[in-house]
C-alpha cells in the first residue's frame, strides 16, 4: 500500500508540474501586458494614420494612380526648413534604387505656394484640396497605390533632424515596396 501512496503522489506531482507549465506562461503573460512592460513589435519609423484617410475622403482624386508616392505641400514662403525638406525628398527619391520608378515624390500646392523654390528641379506637382493641405502642414506623408494615405513623418527643424527623418522615410519605404504587391 506504501507504494500505492508513493505513485499517487508521484502522480499528483506530475499532473500540477504540467499543469503550471501550461498555466504559468500564461499568467505571467497576462501579468506583462497587464502592467504595460511589453512594448509591441511595431518597425515602422513614422506614425502610421488613423483613421485610415484616402484621397476621395479629402475631396481630391489621386493624381497619381498605380504608384506610390511621397507627399509635401510647399508653403507661400520656403525658408530653409523647406529647402531642406525638399533636399530630403529628393535625395530620398534616388536612393530608392531600383525601386525608383515604383514612388513618385508629388509636392501639393496651393495658390499662393512659393514655385519658385521648385525652380530647376523636376518635382511633380498637383494642387491640394483644402482638406488635404489642413492635414500636411509641413509633413510628409507616404500614399500607397490604391490612394490611402498610409504613413506620416512631422515636421522636424534643423539639416540633422531631416537628414533622420529621411533615413527613415528610406527604411519604411523599403518595407513597404518590399511587402506591396501594387504599385
Amino acid at each position: 500500500m506504501n507504494s500505492q501512496t508513493q505513485s499517487g503522489n508521484r502522480s499528483k506531482t506530475m499532473l500540477v508540474l504540467l499543469f503550471s507549465a501550461f498555466i504559468l506562461p500564461v499568467a505571467i503573460a497576462k501579468l506583462v501586458l497587464g502592467m504595460g512592460l511589453y512594448q509591441g513589435g511595431a518597425t515602422n519609423q513614422g506614425e502610421l494614420l488613423s483613421p485610415p484617410l484616402d484621397y476621395a475622403k479629402l475631396a481630391m482624386t489621386n493624381p497619381l494612380p498605380h504608384s506610390w508616392q511621397i507627399l509635401y505641400l510647399l508653403p507661400a514662403h520656403c525658408d530653409q526648413a523647406c529647402s531642406d525638406r525638399l533636399y530630403i525628398l529628393h535625395q530620398s527619391h534616388i536612393a530608392l534604387g531600383r525601386d525608383r520608378d515604383r514612388v513618385k515624390p508629388l509636392i501639393m500646392t496651393r495658390a499662393d505656394s512659393d514655385l519658385a523654390a521648385l525652380a530647376g528641379q523636376d518635382f511633380i506637382t498637383a494642387e491640394a484640396s483644402d482638406e488635404l493641405a489642413a492635414m500636411l502642414a509641413q509633413r510628409l506623408i507616404i500614399v500607397d497605390p490604391l490612394g490611402s494615405l498610409v504613413m506620416g513623418y512631422p515636421a522636424v527643424t534643423g539639416r540633422e533632424a531631416h537628414l533622420a527623418q529621411g533615413k527613415a522615410l528610406l527604411k519604411d519605404l523599403h518595407k513597404l515596396l518590399k511587402l506591396s504587391r501594387v504599385g
